[in-house]
């Protein structure tokens, strides 16, 4: 039987500000990293991993566009634990972090990184502004 203290599904109240829930601040460091800030970090980083791949073939082959996204998901891989985010994240002043608090460690990004090459997940978020791919790593982007 259900509770009924409980609400009812979609009578949750909203959050006031993305990543209230999460006890983030409203804005200024801590708070979650917004979407013009988002988009200017992945062309950052997209903009660098096509350079590198260049090197696997011309521009526009089979070849160089995957290369580009090779590039673009070890570079999310290897700088989100090292440095605390991708390139583009660290320009843009933001950072990675697991919801929970400590190091994002080594399986989170590769997890976060799997899903976000496949685009959808990215484009799914919640009221937190947080995407799938950064739900399922139990990460969210914040301003750092």
């Amino acid at each position: 039987m259900p509770d009924p203290a409980a609400p009812a599904s979609g009578a949750i109240e909203p959050s006031r500000w993305p990543g209230e829930r999460l006890g983030l601040p409203e804005q200024g460091v801590g708070s979650v990293g917004r979407v013009g800030r988002r988009l200017a970090a992945i062309a950052v980083d997209w903009a660098i991993a096509n350079v590198i791949a260049l090197l696997a073939g011309p521009y526009a082959s089979t070849a160089q566009s995957w290369a580009t996204l090779g590039v673009f998901a070890v570079m999310q891989i290897l700088f989100i634990p090292t440095i605390g985010g991708s390139i583009g994240h660290r320009v843009l002043g933001m950072r990675v972090v697991p919801v929970g608090g400590g190091w994002v460690g080594p399986w989170r990004p590769i997890v976060r990184t799997l899903l976000l090459v496949i685009v959808l997940p990215a484009l799914v978020w919640d009221s937190d502004q947080r995407g799938f791919h950064d739900k399922v790593a139990g990460t969210v982007l914040i301003r750092g």
